[in-house]
């Protein structure tokens, strides 16, 4: 009997193995592809490099320290613009989300100012924050704040009235209820806004360090557009696709432990 239980689970963790990487099977099986393509010349090397070259290239940028260098400089600049969107757009959401008065002070300038693009704001920044970090900064917190905003509102309007009704019945207090019941219940959309948000920061980056900048992932990516250097380019977008998916991950681990007490989180 025991020889049967350890033979089942070794074919269950065997299976659970299996499910937590077949989804890295299709982005294997496409780079395969794209080797083979640019190795038989299918895919001219000029206009797109091989996954050989750019890895090459990203052993060499990393071993020069350029590419460390100019990742710390991005990373700084999405953490500072970052921390601001997310307090901006936290307590924009609390003062919309808690009072209907809040509401028709804030909620359509919010949803206006969230329609704008980036690319038509740089050049008011460069005007209002001249060219140097300011401005970066400011265009990661402009496109970080509408996501928690968003989201957190919406969290905090989905929340039960009955649930409100049941703190109301056992002699909370409006400040209790909005602590223990309404904050909780719009917790898992707020950590939705922060995925969110976490992927615009580094999309807002992309366009943030054009405006002159001399250090930055995007000042590396758009130096390389310059010499046609497609495996620089590549290597700086993969590292923006690593970041985000790491950051993503983040979240989601975050979600997992402050999030134990939904259902949907005891299943695991």
């Amino acid at each position: 009997m025991s020889v049967g239980l350890t033979s089942t689970a070794a074919m269950r963790a065997t299976s659970d193995k299996w499910l937590r990487y077949r989804r890295y099977i299709p982005p294997m099986i496409i780079v395969g592809l794209w080797q083979v393509g640019a190795s038989s010349g299918l895919i001219p090397t000029r206009t797109l490099a091989s996954p050989a070259m750019i890895a090459g290239t990203f052993a060499e940028l990393i071993a020069s320290g350029e590419l460390p260098k100019h990742l710390m400089v991005s990373l700084g600049r999405v953490a500072a613009g970052l921390g601001i969107g997310l307090v901006l757009g936290t307590l924009l959401a609390l003062i919309a989300g808690l009072s209907q008065r809040g509401e028709d002070l804030l909620d359509a300038t919010m949803q206006m100012l969230r329609t704008l693009p980036f690319l038509a704001l740089v050049p008011l920044f460069i005007l209002w924050f001249g060219i140097g970090e300011t401005p970066k900064i400011a265009l990661v917190a402009l496109g970080t704040t509408f996501p928690i905003y968003l989201t957190l509102f919406s969290g905090i309007r989905g929340v039960e009235a009955k649930l409100i009704e049941a703190g109301s019945t056992l002699g909370l207090s409006p400040r209790e209820q909005v602590v223990h019941i309404v904050l909780p219940g719009a917790l898992p959309s707020a950590l939705v806004g922060l995925r969110y948000a976490l992927g615009v920061a580094w999309l807002s980056l992309v366009v943030a360090e054009q405006i002159n900048a001399d250090s930055g992932i995007g000042f590396l990516v758009m130096t390389a557009r310059d010499f046609l250097r497609t495996d620089i380019i590549l290597v700086g977008l993969i590292v923006y696709a690593i970041l985000g998916l790491g950051a993503d991950q983040i979240v989601r681990v975050l979600e997992r432990r402050v999030l134990a007490w939904r259902p949907s989180f005891l299943k695991d």
